[in-house]
């Protein structure tokens, strides 16, 4: 393993990558302790050597830029999803000629999908978790925790491997290739940020305690911000909610909504004064409850496709073994029934379903359909 610092480390990692073809990578991130969910480290895997890459001190990656994006170059990832967002939010990235390990072990139905299982049943190999949720942010970074982050891909080419050669057996490689194409053009995506304080909870809440709960929470994001931690380690979202729900008007009250006595002393001062600007102000300022998703009104003949295809589904995702819901997942079906399609043909034009899926189910479907 090699611990990546220099411009001109990096610049071999991306040849020593691009020539080898396949190469495996991960990231590590600081979310559960810094205030920005930054990418700290990026930890690279060709089948003989292994970098950890301390982006901390490179903030410039465009040697990577190409292996991880040119034809004919395969690039292994444990569940990318997030990992992907990262690396186009933080530098731009993205990756073309995926091969996600997660979704290959969905599709051949596996019955733990996290990397330790897969590791374990495939490649019997144990892998410790003793820094699951460390600060990656931390430098000078210990080697034992180097060490470990390397762990994270350096087996990941023979699990593909493994995997592979399964999916061929089974005949569903061309499935789990649907799925990687799909799966790369993920991309970070922005919340709005005035709707940022609408968290789980809020929905019941009215328009005076909505506007608490939006003070409370640009409280909890500058105080997060200028201690550089994760806002949940100040308050978490639930006990925002509970504050904004009571609209306390002293430190008791505030304890007998359901906050700790800790927090209610550490932050009570500053969880009133919140409380207080969403009670000054004029009905005019005060935020719009959430409008609820516009919802299609109630069918039963809708209701009766579904379940005529539920049990088709159900059991297709018994003969193959697979989950359910990654079979044909609920929304999926309520879709389904509604276009209400005759043919083959007519479900390849429905947006969001896969040819896999068409190829598995679509006669299943359909005659569940026209029963």
């Amino acid at each position: 393993m090699e611990y990546v610092t220099t411009g001109r480390q990096l610049e071999e990692v991306g040849r020593a990558a691009a020539e080898a073809g396949l190469f495996a990578a991960d990231t590590e991130a600081a979310g559960y302790h810094r205030y920005r969910d930054t990418i700290c480290l990026i930890q690279v895997s060709t089948r003989e050597r292994t970098w950890v890459i301390d982006v901390l001190e490179l903030t410039e990656l465009d040697p990577l830029r190409a292996p991880l994006v040119e034809q004919g170059t395969e690039v292994v990832f444990h569940d990318a999803d997030y990992d992907l967002r990262l690396l186009h939010r933080d530098f731009g990235l993205e990756v073309r000629g995926l091969f996600d390990t997660k979704i290959a072990a969905e599709l051949l139905g596996e019955p733990g999908l996290g990397l330790a299982s897969l590791l374990e049943r495939h490649v019997g190999l144990t892998i410790p978790k003793k820094y699951q949720r460390a600060d990656w942010a931390r430098r000078p970074l210990p080697d034992d925790m180097i060490e470990y982050a390397a762990e994270d891909t350096r087996h990941l080419p023979v699990l593909r491997d493994a995997l592979a050669e399964e999916l061929e057996r089974k005949g569903r490689l061309r499935w789990a290739e649907e799925e990687f194409r799909l799966r790369e053009r993920t991309v970070w995506e922005d919340d709005p940020a005035d709707d940022a304080f609408r968290v789980k909870g809020s929905r019941d809440l009215d328009r005076r305690q909505l506007a608490a709960l939006r003070e409370l929470f640009e409280w909890r994001e500058s105080v997060a911000e200028e201690r550089d931690q994760a806002p949940f380690r100040i308050v978490s979202n639930n006990d925002l909610v509970t504050v904004a729900r009571a609209l306390p008007r002293a430190r008791p009250e505030i304890v007998a909504a359901g906050l700790s006595e800790g927090n209610a002393r550490r932050w009570g001062r500053d969880l009133l004064d919140a409380v207080r600007r969403a009670t000054d102000l004029a009905e005019s300022e005060l935020p719009e409850k959430a409008k609820r998703g516009r919802r299609e009104p109630h069918d039963p003949e809708i209701d009766e496709r579904v379940e005529r295809m539920r049990k088709a589904r159900d059991l297709a995702a018994t003969e193959y073994e697979l989950d359910r819901g990654l079979l044909l997942p609920r929304h999926m079906m309520e879709t389904i029934a509604r276009v209400n399609p005759a043919s083959v043909a007519e479900l390849h034009g429905i947006d969001g379903l896969r040819n896999w899926q068409i190829e598995l189910v679509g006669e299943r479907v359909l005659n569940a359909l026209q029963a």
